[in-house]
């Protein structure tokens, strides 16, 4: 199993998420990044283009991990931060 789903409390737009856990007993930081990409439904641009802009345009540090279900006028969407190479878990 390579996932584990927690439930974490609403978030604001653009929060970070560290969760630390331990994987074969060594300690590691997983930090998410959750943005909350907002639009109007006047918008010229449609919500799949806003989007694929969005994480285009991301810094290259952060994996896209999730897009979630829009609420309101507003889609959050999750990214992971890419671990250094000393940080990598051990297989």
């Amino acid at each position: 199993m390579r996932e584990v789903v927690l439930q974490i409390p609403t978030l604001d737009t653009e929060q970070n998420v560290d969760i630390e856990v331990k994987i074969n007993g060594k300690k590691r930081t997983i930090h998410y990044r959750v943005e909350i990409v907002g639009y109007e439904e006047t918008m010229q641009e449609d919500r799949v283009t806003l989007l694929r802009r969005v994480i285009r345009e991301h810094d290259k540090d952060w994996d896209l991990m999730q897009i979630g279900a829009p609420v309101r006028n507003a889609i959050p969407v999750m990214f992971r931060k890419r671990p250094k190479k000393d940080d990598s878990p051990n297989p």
